[in-house]
């Protein structure tokens, strides 16, 4: 015992007989609801949505998926929820898929692969092939979801500013790419290329719009331009403000085209009646009316081809 005694105090300060230091204990911050990583509007932390909700056309109301307890709205008016089960997909998919594109080309991908893709731009992470299968069964086709009106998308489940930008900044980009083909040469021997660019531009357009291409003297294309957007089956069209904006244009010649939203390209008795007081007026001032081109869908018919100018 009474070595012990003696003993003892000096091992006190050794270190194997030190008390361990208490460690802190670790500070738990909340995330800011509606926090948003830098550049992307659509948080794809949030999907977390019934799969019922894939299901094309059909699937439920705004309200329900949205939840009866809020507005389901994030910063900048972006959906809370997305249609589409949780997760980030099997790992690496994106990287296959932008090997896939690379390597083998666009013309390798599916409609849903390419639109897929395209929301990759608007979804930081997430897999984004359920709500791109969605779309391509609820509007037919790649082309039919980039074509749809925008007030018409940005009311879609899943979909928010950035995403809907996306669409229509490709296809705006398709449109321009379609026109410059058109461009710098005789638009007349060019037909092939100018009905790519018209059925692009209003071919799948819901209401009537009239557009004129105005032409100079080499028949190279000048402008085109909107003249009139009506309803879904007619669009008032004055002549003399035709042959005034060709004369401000110095434009020599025009090709008249509209739209018929039924599909239907045949025109009607207003369509050719139209088409005669333009070419009356325009041959007072030495504007000529090469033709009048009516775009249905998929179809399109000439007046000029059928002996109606």
């Amino acid at each position: 015992m009474w070595l012990k005694r003696i003993i003892e105090p000096a091992l006190q300060g050794w270190p194997w007989r030190t008390k361990p230091r208490a460690r802190p204990r670790p500070v738990y911050r909340p995330v800011p609801q509606g926090a948003l990583p830098p550049g992307f509007a659509e948080d794809a932390s949030a999907i977390r949505l019934n799969a019922s909700l894939m299901e094309s056309g059909t699937g439920r109301g705004k309200a329900e998926w949205m939840g009866a307890g809020g507005s389901g709205r994030k910063r900048g008016g972006e959906a809370a929820e997305m249609p589409f089960p949780e997760g980030d997909g099997p790992h690496g998919h994106r990287g296959r898929m932008r090997e896939k594109l690379l390597e083998r080309g666009p013309g390798a991908l599916a409609d849903y692969e390419l639109l897929e893709m395209l929301l990759f731009f608007a979804f930081k992470k997430g897999d984004t092939k359920p709500l791109a299968k969605r779309l391509i069964n609820r509007y037919g086709s790649f082309a039919g979801v980039l074509t749809a009106p925008q007030q018409e998308l940005l009311a879609t489940p899943g979909l928010g500013e950035h995403s809907v930008s996306a669409l229509k900044l490709v296809q705006d980009a398709a449109l321009r790419l379609a026109k410059a083909e058109v461009m710098d040469q005789p638009v007349l021997k060019s037909w092939d290329l100018l009905m790519d660019y018209l059925n692009a531009a209003i071919a799948r357009e819901k209401i009537e719009q009239f557009r004129i291409l105005f032409l100079d003297s080499k028949n190279r294309l000048i402008a085109d331009e909107a003249q009139a957007r009506g309803t879904v089956n007619h669009t008032p069209v004055y002549p003399r403000e035709v042959i005034k904006r060709a004369l401000e244009l110095h434009a020599t010649a025009l090709i008249l085209v509209h739209n018929h939203p039924s599909g239907d390209p045949t025109p009607s008795r207003a369509d050719v009646e139209m088409t005669a007081e333009i070419k009356a007026a325009g041959a007072v001032l030495s504007v000529v009316v090469h033709d009048h081109i009516i775009i249905g869908n998929g179809r399109h018919l000439s007046f000029r081809r059928e002996g109606l100018l």
